[in-house]
């Protein structure tokens, strides 16, 4: 595959077509795809996270796909672990003469890959664990303010996620940066841009058919399988409402509607994101989600040979 690209990367928000394009275009590039979405790694979570697999068949040809179903619910996945297992299955991919894509919306996981972040596994800490346990949220937060620079801001909403936040610190504060690094990666970066109108209307229709196709069953098969709900509610959006409607937190109509204005936030949060990507140096090339198949396809075409 004689590209001047290492890597093609499909993003965007959530209903905006990620998953069929990027099968297309793997289908006319004979090559595979590498999922960048933080939920779709669990196994037997289908239809809450769109995994919607029918969109890898192409033409009676079936796309490989990883990345997907590669966990068990109940287990915390996290950003060192995707970038090995990304690693492994580009590098597989390069092996076989192919041109990888990377396809998702989840923007840390692409930003650490279109950035060459460099990770560190960071192990646990027992006696710092002791330490810190019985600290208060708040006296957790202070410790954590004390570090200079923050690797991991994000989500410390509960004194375990902030003791595990100040056991990452504490652990880059006595490791030199470079014992890891991460190869640097060419990519022609497409960004599928959808009307706000348009895919809160496909945000809304996905959301009615995934019910009707049996995900509060899904969710109740979960919790059948021994994970808790706050297992469940851990993963957000879907996960956290459907799960809360099943035990008896919500109505069917208040998980609904709390979960559509939710899906509507994320949708913008992830716009946000890439906006954000784009004003720290990485080019993506938007296109208009509604162009036909066709026409996506040969607009990228163009630009990467």
């Amino acid at each position: 595959m004689n590209s001047k690209y290492d890597l093609l990367t499909i993003l965007g928000p959530t209903a905006s077509g990620k998953t069929p394009f990027a099968a297309h275009l793997a289908a006319r590039l004979d090559t595979e795809i590498i999922s960048a979405d933080s939920r779709q790694i669990y196994r037997g979570m289908d239809l809450g996270t769109g995994k919607d697999l029918a969109d890898y068949v192409v033409e009676g040809k079936a796309i490989p796909y990883h990345l997907i179903d590669i966990c068990d619910p109940g287990y915390k996945y996290n950003l060192f672990e995707y970038q090995r297992d990304f690693l492994k299955a580009y590098e597989a991919i390069r092996e076989r003469g192919k041109l990888p894509i990377m396809c998702g919306g989840t923007g840390l996981y692409l930003e650490s890959i279109l950035k060459g972040y460099r990770l560190l596994d960071v192990p646990q800490n027992p006696e710092l664990r002791a330490a810190l346990e019985g600290k208060s949220l708040e006296e957790l937060t202070v410790i954590l303010q004390g570090y200079k620079t923050l690797h991991n801001t994000t989500d410390v909403d509960t004194a375990k996620r902030a003791i595990r936040a100040i056991e990452i610190e504490e652990f880059y504060r006595q490791t030199p940066p470079e014992v890891r690094s991460f190869p640097e990666l060419r990519s022609f970066i497409i960004g599928l841009d959808i009307s706000r109108e348009l895919r809160r209307e496909k945000i809304t229709r996905r959301l009615k058919q995934r019910l009707e196709e049996g995900m509060l069953d899904e969710i109740r098969r979960l919790l059948d399988s021994g994970l808790s709900p706050d297992d469940l509610i851990y993963y957000g959006l879907e996960y956290k409402y459907l799960t809360l409607h099943v035990i008896g937190k919500l109505s069917y109509e208040e998980m609904f509607n709390q979960l559509e204005i939710a899906i509507h936030q994320f949708a913008k949060r992830q716009m946000t994101w890439f906006r954000g990507m784009e004003r720290r140096g990485i080019a993506i090339h938007w296109i208009e989600a509604i162009l036909p198949m066709e026409e996506k396809i040969e607009l990228v075409m163009q630009n990467i040979f």
